[in-house]
């Protein structure tokens, strides 16, 4: 029994060989289209990987990765010991926190609300209105963020005043207790258009016989959002969700470094990507550079799986 076995267990291997070779070769004209998208990835996001090995040397730029001196896990040490790093890694949490918590769920309910929508003139409008931020970058943004909240002329300190709210201009961008919401507030503005091309795409895919049947049974349109809508959506949602928590460490960059790139605001503004860009690059310590980085791979790899797999035991995962 034990050969037998054997043998029925090689020609299954062998049938499984042969129909992925006959499958592969069966859609070469589309694996042909693929082949050069892999090797791109392949050249320029795992070849690079090889320059981790700064993260464990101190790098010099005249001797090269191959001349320079290892010294280990010491980057990563003084990383742990810098006394701004809880400080930044509080920073880097809050803000991505803030961001998932608030810009994670806006566009789902733009997209619920587009839906409802019948107007198609008005719904169109809408749609273009919001999603035109997105293609302004962050220079642009933070131009206009500055505008309105200026103290000479900026309109919000206008409109405050002509309120009775405020009796003179405050200044937001040098007070570091607005900034987490001026932070999360432009960027909800700028990504909430686009984000919902998804959802929006997806509600179109629910079948309109379930509408139908829960209207027959009584069902309000705010019912059917929640026991037909939001359900068939669902797998999407824990799709983007899983990956909003794999890049909870990229609190962001562009936007911080604008907006939030001056003394007074640099205890609230800067995160694991900004320092790394001041302390590491800017100031040549490329192997401390690279080992935050690495650090920061890590936890993110870390996060990932763990929301995958808690994902997975309730049915949704990205694997």
């Amino acid at each position: 029994m034990n050969v037998k076995s054997e043998v029925i267990t090689k020609s299954i291997k062998t049938n499984k060989k042969k129909s992925f070779f006959k499958r592969y070769f069966g859609q070469l004209d589309l694996q042909m289209m693929v082949i050069p998208g892999l090797v791109f990835i392949f050249i320029f996001n795992y070849i690079p990987m090889y320059g981790v090995l700064m993260a464990f040397q101190n790098y010099d730029i005249f001797e090269g990765m191959m001349g320079s001196t290892w010294v280990g896990l010491e980057h990563f040490k003084m990383f742990f010991s810098d006394p701004r790093f809880l400080e930044i890694m509080r920073n880097t949490f809050v803000i991505s926190g803030l961001k998932i918590l608030i810009c994670f769920p806006a566009p789902i309910m733009l997209a619920l609300m587009l839906n409802e929508v019948k107007n198609m003139a008005f719904k169109r409008t809408v749609q273009t209105i919001t999603y035109l931020p997105h293609f302004l970058s962050w220079v642009i943004v933070a131009g206009f963020a500055m505008s309105i909240l200026s103290t000479d002329n900026g309109s919000l300190n206008i409109a405050l005043e002509k309120i009775g709210l405020i009796d003179e201009p405050i200044s937001f961008l040098a007070i570091p207790e607005y900034f987490w919401t001026i932070i999360v507030s432009t960027n909800l503005w700028k990504s909430i258009g686009f984000a919902s091309i998804v959802y929006i795409a997806a509600i179109a895919g629910v079948d309109p016989q379930l509408y139908e049947a829960a209207a027959l049974d009584g069902a309000s349109r705010f019912k059917q959002i929640f026991l037909i809508t939001i359900p068939s959506i669902m797998p999407i949602i824990v799709i983007f969700f899983i990956l909003e928590v794999g890049n909870l460490l990229n609190a962001g960059f562009e936007d911080l470094l604008i907006l939030g790139d001056s003394a007074i605001l640099r205890s609230v503004s800067d995160v694991i990507d900004t320092y790394v860009y001041r302390v590491g690059i800017g100031s040549g310590r490329y192997s401390y550079a690279t080992a935050i980085g690495l650090f920061k791979a890590i936890i993110s790899v870390g996060l990932l799986t763990l929301a995958n797999y808690i994902a997975r035991r309730n049915g949704n995962s990205l694997w």
